[in-house]
């Protein structure tokens, strides 16, 4: 049994995100019995591709366009790969791309799909796997019964694990790529972590009391080398940036830690965090119900603790 990965590059680079996805289809490969097969679609230099050989790539298709990305056409393109390899399984990241692109391809390939996928398979015969229900408070199983399957992998759930081997460049023909899509213009953002490539996230909620409190948890971010981001309420307020805004309607984000400063614990805001490594909570107020779900906790007001943490990250980092 085959599987075709898709993977996302950046302006012709790929992220840590992308080598845990290549890294986990090779593993699926390998439990299946079957090979491996990548596609890249865009420009990508051939030696940024070969290096996603360390971490199990042997064969990728790279079908070079400038073709804006358009749901519809990438996704012809990728249920082309998939039938022209005799893929038995598409996999995907669980990002936004992934949730546009996954739907379509399973329709064109009739096949079932799963998407939120939580690491590996529970069994591949049948084929059976986790996700998270119940807003991340849960797992639940679902079986995939169709001839070809379609998953989305949720980020940091399944590691990335090192495999010996080159990785063989195959150039795919991407000529019927057309993109009913004019970009005007586009931004790029410099200087800040984006939150889902993050290691680890800073994040503050309604307990910071405004905007003009939010330097000293950009500090603690900087000592870090942290992204940034923050409860709905605080993005509806208008204190910061809706795209820096976590939870269920916002960015599900999957650190190795994660801190939830003056964060009360909705059940919508823990839906976005609940892939997380460690959290680690400050709330003044020790019934909130982040302290349920962090690792560790701190009772306390965040004027008087957040100074004082990151002036002790900054002595640890300092002496390390």
């Amino acid at each position: 049994m085959s599987v075709l990965v898709y993977i996302e590059n950046w302006n012709g680079k790929f992220k840590k995100s992308t080598c845990e996805l290549v890294s986990y289809g090779k593993r699926l490969a390998n439990g299946l019995g079957g090979s491996l097969t990548l596609l890249s679609i865009g420009r990508v230099a051939e030696d940024e591709l070969k290096n996603l050989g360390a971490y199990g790539a042997g064969k990728i298709l790279s079908a070079e366009t400038d073709a804006p990305l358009d749901d519809k056409a990438y996704a012809s393109l990728i249920a082309s790969a998939a039938q022209n390899s005799g893929a038995t399984l598409v996999v995907m990241a669980h990002n936004v791309t992934g949730k546009a692109l996954a739907p379509r391809v399973a329709v064109r390939l009739n096949a079932g799909l799963v998407s939120a996928v939580n690491g590996l398979p529970v069994s591949y015969q049948p084929f059976v796997v986790n996700r998270k229900a119940f807003s991340g408070k849960s797992l639940m199983q679902a079986e995939i019964t169709s001839d070809i399957k379609v998953i989305t992998l949720s980020q940091n759930t399944a590691g990335i694990e090192p495999f010996a081997g080159n990785a063989a460049v195959e150039t795919m023909d991407a000529s019927a790529v057309t993109s009913g899509i004019s970009v005007l213009s586009t931004e790029v953002q410099t200087g800040k972590i984006l939150l889902s490539e993050a290691d680890v996230v800073v994040s503050g909620g309604r307990g910071m009391r405004s905007a003009d409190n939010w330097k000293p948890l950009e500090e603690l971010a900087g000592v870090l080398g942290a992204a940034t981001a923050c409860s709905r309420p605080v993005s509806d307020e208008g204190w910061r940036p809706h795209h820096e805004h976590v939870g269920q309607t916002g960015k599900v984000v999957a650190p190795n830690l994660y801190f939830a400063l003056g964060i009360s614990g909705a059940i919508q805001h823990l839906a976005g965090i609940s892939s997380s490594k460690v959290i680690v909570a400050v709330n003044k107020d020790p019934e909130a119900p982040i302290f349920s779900a962090a690792d560790y906790g701190i009772v306390g007001d965040l004027q008087t603790v957040l100074p004082k943490m990151t002036e002790a990250f900054r002595k640890l980092k300092a002496s390390s």
